[in-house]
């Protein structure tokens, strides 16, 4: 009984505190890199187990720095992981690469085209993550998000739609994917010819409201209003602005397809 007690207690001794990182992301073709380092005690390394999707990594982690591999798992680019690394408490592995696990843009675009209406279609291969595709327009000397879609993030063909609200007159419009990178990745441009009449605004000199009208009567129309320093003070879509909380001065305001300045009295 006497020796049954004290294995009891050397067992309980012998237990250590156990934690756990983990990450996820989408398979890019890279591998990931863990830096181990000794374990508080200083009798081994930091990280004890790690599996990725549930199954147990090869090779074990007894070393001060080791690589993540993929390829063991039989994993497909663009296919999710989830990797978990069991770690004694008291310590913490580092990975040093975990944006090689965020998505890229890969998209290649087969066919866009839009109606006159701004009906927008596209489609796609080579998608190896799910990363937004922001719609822009090309109003007003800049290009202009007018929306978005997600992306479906599978190497195999995709379609997509997206409705543009027209301007007057010439319409461009494009479909854009920025990744971790930052870098912007544009489609080609369409452009189509709309039928929807020019807006105007009134008054000429501003007091409390600026509407927007088309053949005399009310519309709505995208918008931005800039200061006299180039500051954005208001922006929407709708068929009049509030200036009532303007301060007095000269302002700038984009609509419809147009620039113009007003003085706000």
């Amino acid at each position: 009984m006497k020796g049954l007690i004290l294995f009891f207690a050397m067992f309980c001794t012998g237990l250590t505190a156990m934690a756990a990182l983990s990450v996820q992301g989408t398979y890019q073709g890279k591998n990931l890199y863990v830096q181990n380092p000794m374990d508080d005690e200083g009798f081994g390394y930091c990280a004890t187990k790690v599996t990725v999707n549930g199954d147990i990594m090869p090779g074990g982690t007894s070393m001060g720095a080791f690589e993540i591999d993929f390829s063991m798992f039989n994993i497909e680019i663009g296919e999710p992981v989830f990797i978990v690394i069991e770690h004694n408490d008291g310590c913490k592995p580092k990975i040093l690469n975990p944006e090689v696990l965020l998505p890229r843009s890969t998209f290649s675009v087969e066919s866009i085209n839009v109606s006159t209406a701004g009906e927008l279609k596209w489609s796609t291969s080579g998608e190896q993550g799910k990363l937004p595709f922001v719609i822009e327009q090309y109003r007003w000397n800049k290009w202009v998000a007018i929306g978005e879609v997600q992306g479906k993030g599978s190497g195999e063909n995709n379609s997509y739609t997206f409705k543009a609200t027209p301007h007057s007159g010439e319409n461009t419009v494009r479909v854009v994917q920025t990744d971790h990178s930052g870098t912007k990745r544009p489609s080609s441009e369409v452009k189509f010819v709309s039928s929807t009449s020019k807006v105007t605004k009134t008054p000429a000199k501003v007091k409390n409201e600026i509407k927007f009208l088309a053949n005399g009567s009310s519309v709505q129309t995208r918008y931005e209003i800039y200061d006299a320093y180039g500051n954005i003070v208001k922006k929407g879509v709708g068929s009049k602005v509030n200036c009532s909380n303007l301060l007095r001065g000269v302002y700038y305001i984009n609509f419809d397809n147009v620039n113009e300045k007003f003085i706000k009295n």
